[in-house]
């Protein structure tokens, strides 16, 4: 016959803010049943005894003995009771020896073995040339985005009750549209634009909203490597396109794969070669998406910093079937603490990407979006936009020019004018990846060329971030890569012009 429980405590202290009351119970009880607090062959009171004993409602009780019968964890019978089964339906002890670890744990194990080519490059302790991931922080105006945040802050209460909404914060949204219809060429409302975290989180959502398993894709070949991520964790087969001095090639894309669902595009600064998409590509590429119905992914990740001549318009602004979903982010233009990014989606796909983002994340931090609203709608972010161009300008033209005299015969940096960062081709017979090795020992923070490629060959350059240097750092810094590049020199110094004539394409 079965005993009766009588030293199993229940403390309502314990309960989680925000869960009820039956959900607690329910896990309280199931939890005493796998550790064996709560053995097998236990019968437990009549749910009247066990509501009085532990201060609650019987019909709370009698719900969370349904929910554990209907699980397999106890059995009840009229004029019987209720107790604890054997052996809980679905639950098997683990045989230490025999059982096998789970596919998806072994393929998670397995992943983080796997090459990941933005954590293993080198990373340097100290804020050295030519590192690519901060723009010129000192030359943020912090004071006003402090005195920003400190008005809305003494108003927080105001706003703390409002209704929440999950595609950003309106007016943020507005100012958006407004800037980008005016810079970049935009066609868009408000409501087409959603906030995310960044353009990373905006390629997690896409690939698992747009792709299935097998799904052929575009990527620029070299190409931005995060996109190449989001879309491999969902199983879509990556169709490697060689890029040229026009940008991607449409033509080869076409002969590679006609048929593919989709392609990710960095037209305005092509990632990371820094070639602009010319308008003959655009057109072909526009003229493919509407034809089979695929999509394009715009990556505008730092087309406002063009130095020679003004942004090159969006891609979006040319697309006349819906085509073009648009990526932009906050974080290169101001700080890279500010987590925000948006997506401009065709109309038709706005719930769908609601949806799919809701399954993970609900919504961005709010109250950054309602200062970034504030200094954008203030006119701040405009007058740091054109006094970061100047900034930006002469700091590329001392990268240029030092570099033709310290790195002659070694590396010949891009002319190409825009960007946070440029390329260095070089021209000593290193590899990327030994070239960048070199520098590191140098006390120099580069990225590899060949990090970006998926099937072509090792372009044979380094990437250069000057925008966080002044240009005394920078000659320093090009001094220091000039000894790295020479001590690693490979090749003999009247080969060189062959070197540069082939590299010239770019």
């Amino acid at each position: 016959m079965a005993k009766a429980v009588s030293s199993f405590e229940l403390s309502l202290n314990d309960r989680q803010h925000g869960q009820s009351i039956g959900d607690w119970l329910y896990q309280e009880l199931r939890a005493a049943i796998l550790s064996g607090r709560l053995r097998p062959g236990t019968r437990l009171p009549a749910s009247r005894e066990f509501a009085h004993r532990h201060g609650l409602s019987r019909g709370i009780v009698v719900s969370a003995f349904e929910r554990l019968q209907a699980h397999g964890y106890v059995s009840s019978r009229v004029g019987s009771g209720t107790w604890i089964n054997d052996r809980p339906t679905g639950f098997r002890p683990r045989d230490p020896v025999h059982s096998k670890t789970p596919h998806y744990i072994e393929r998670a194990k397995s992943d983080l073995k796997r090459p990941k080519p933005f954590v293993d490059w080198v990373s340097l302790d100290t804020h050295q040339p030519f590192r690519m991931r901060d723009p010129a922080l000192a030359e943020f105006p912090a004071d006003v985005w402090g005195r920003i945040a400190a008005k809305r802050a003494r108003r927080f209460r105001s706003w703390l009750h409002e209704e929440e909404d999950r595609k950003g914060f309106k007016p943020l949204r507005e100012a958006i549209a407004h800037y980008l219809a005016s810079s970049r060429g935009v066609r868009c409302s408000p409501d087409q634009i959603l906030i995310v975290s960044g353009v990373q989180q905006a390629l997690d959502i896409l690939a698992r909203l747009l792709l299935k398993p097998g799904d052929p894709v575009w990527m620029e070949d070299p190409g931005y490597f995060g996109a190449s991520i989001a879309f491999d964790r969902v199983g879509a087969k990556i169709i490697p396109v060689p890029v040229d001095e026009q940008g991607l090639s449409v033509s080869e894309g076409i002969r590679l794969c006609e048929t593919a669902k989709g392609v990710f595009l960095t037209p305005a600064h092509q990632c990371p070669m820094g070639m602009t998409m010319s308008l003959g590509r655009r057109r072909e590429v526009l003229d493919w998406a509407s034809r089979t119905g695929s999509f394009i992914i715009e990556d505008d990740y730092d087309s406002e910093y063009r130095f020679d001549e003004r942004p090159t318009p969006a891609l979006q602004g040319l697309d006349e079937h819906g085509s073009v979903i648009f990526l932009g982010t906050f974080t290169k233009l101001l700080f890279p603490s500010l987590r925000l990014g948006y997506v401009v989606l065709p109309q038709d796909l706005v719930d769908a990407f609601m949806s799919t983002r809701l399954v993970t994340d609900l919504h961005t931090l709010e109250l950054d979006q309602v200062i970034l609203c504030d200094f954008i709608t203030g006119g701040h972010f405009g007058r740091h936009l054109r006094r970061m161009r100047e900034i930006y300008a002469a700091r590329l033209d001392a990268l240029i020019a030092g570099g033709r005299r310290h790195l002659y015969g070694l590396a010949r940096i891009s002319d190409v004018r825009a960007g946070l960062y440029t390329v260095a081709f070089l021209q000593n017979g290193m590899t990327s990846h030994q070239a960048e090795a070199a520098a590191a020992a140098h006390n120099i923070e580069t990225r590899s060329l060949d990090r970006f490629t998926l099937e072509r060959p090792d372009p044979r350059g380094l990437l250069l971030g000057f925008a966080a240097f002044d240009e005394v750092a920078i000659q320093r810094g090009l001094i220091r890569l000039a000894e790295a590049l020479d001590k690693g020199r490979q090749t003999k110094p009247e080969i060189t012009a062959k070197m540069i004539r082939r590299h010239d394409q770019y």
